[in-house]
């Protein structure tokens, strides 16, 4: 049995407590200094620092990133359009999707405390299915440490690139946990013949729905409209969702409500990277009418853009920032986003610093949760499932 004693740490800046871990799971919690170490094989001083659970990056596109690589200047027609035909024109020219370009990733998601993810993975005429194959050997390359949970995501569009739709079916029987979706309106000016044909798959396949949604306003209403609807007949509750979303904070406000809480009903969730030129999404109402919502980091250093780092902290920062976020409760609400909220999004229905769940421990030098967010100060200590994988914020060899 492999075990340590992560002794004298501080969950969610509370009381100081030892946590026990044996074989990846926390086992017990004790007041410090209350448990004998002397069965343990290691025994982590935690300095009184404040612990976190593992953060958990709810939209993430870890297959398309030149990480690592030498600086690629942004080009291409600043659109939808524009960056797609742009990808696709220069991604084979710097080795995406690669098993490389993966693992330096998810390396910087491990080394800032992410240790779970749900990714959307390029399925496309040109790549096929090996993006998610390149994307599972990187996450297999890291042991596990952070568990990753794959979208195949039809990026150039579904019915407009026929061979796609089989292509998700294939991803869907060969384990992707969910099917993707893309503007069903604007890019396969088809939003109910797209729409139709991903949740029959997801219905047929048992698997999930994500899908990527920036028509604005009305245009993106309808298709919210349409969504729920399926779902609703598809019975598909708690397995659809709506990334980014824009239109639904662009929305007057009766409307907006009306249109919450038929989402809530409808069992769709919603996952948002807080973009600084968006609408702030309703987020009180849609935590009273139960539409979870998730944080992620999208993109990162990809032909879509040079921005990110990889660091769902400054995802939750922006998120507050975008929000107006200032009272303590609801700065510490943002942090939960990033952990606990976030872990309906990659199936973790026993999560956090308690007895069962995962180890997935971040040790941050902070005074309290609302300290955490806005300074986002390193992470001092990463464990994820058990075991210790950055140490002074730095990855271990």
């Amino acid at each position: 049995m492999t075990s340590l004693l992560l002794a004298d740490v501080r969950p969610w800046g509370g009381d100081p407590v030892d946590l026990a871990i044996a074989d990846g799971v926390i086992t017990e919690i004790t007041e410090t200094g209350r448990r004998a170490s002397a069965d343990q094989q290691q025994v982590i001083d935690g300095r009184g620092l404040l612990a976190l659970p593992g953060f958990v990056n709810a939209h993430a596109h870890v297959d398309k990133s030149w990480w690592g690589q030498p600086w690629v200047s942004y080009g291409g027609e600043p659109t939808t359009q524009g960056r797609i035909a742009h990808e696709r024109a220069e991604r084979g020219k710097y080795g995406i999707p690669s098993v490389a370009g993966a693992t330096a990733v998810l390396r910087e998601f491990l080394r800032h405390g992410t240790t779970a993810t749900r990714t959307h993975v390029d399925v496309d005429l040109g790549v096929g299915l090996d993006g998610i194959a390149n994307v599972r050997e990187a996450a297999d390359a890291l042991g596990g440490a952070v568990e990753v949970e794959i979208v195949a995501f039809p990026q150039d569009g579904v019915l407009r690139r026929p061979g796609v739709l089989e292509l998700l079916d294939k991803a869907a029987a060969e384990g992707a946990t969910s099917i993707g979706g893309l503007d069903p309106a604007s890019i396969d000016r088809d939003p109910v013949g797209q729409l139709d044909a991903l949740f029959e798959i997801a219905a047929r396949r048992e698997v999930g729905i994500d899908i990527h949604l920036h028509d604005r306003g009305d245009l993106g209403a309808f298709q919210y409209e349409l969504i729920i609807e399926r779902t609703q007949q598809a019975g598909l509750g708690g397995k659809v969702n709506v990334s980014h979303g824009f239109a639904l904070g662009e929305l007057a406000p009766a409307r907006r409500a009306e249109m919450v809480d038929q989402l809530g009903e409808a069992g769709i969730s919603w996952t948002t990277v807080a973009p600084i030129n968006s609408a702030p999404l309703p987020w009180q109402e849609m935590r009273t009418a139960g539409v979870a919502i998730g944080l992620g980091t999208d993109g990162i250093r990809d032909l879509w853009s040079p921005y990110g780092d990889g660091d769902l902290l400054q995802v939750a920062r922006q998120f507050a920032r975008l929000h107006g976020l200032r009272a303590d409760e609801d700065l510490t609400y943002a942090i939960e986003l990033a952990t606990t909220y976030g872990a309906p999004f990659v199936h973790r229905e026993n999560y956090g610093l308690t007895p069962g769940a995962r180890a997935d421990v971040v040790l941050l030098d902070a005074e309290n949760v609302p300290d955490v967010l806005v300074r986002a100060p390193r992470r001092e200590l990463v464990i994820a499932g058990g075991q210790v994988v950055v140490r002074d914020g730095e990855l271990r060899a």
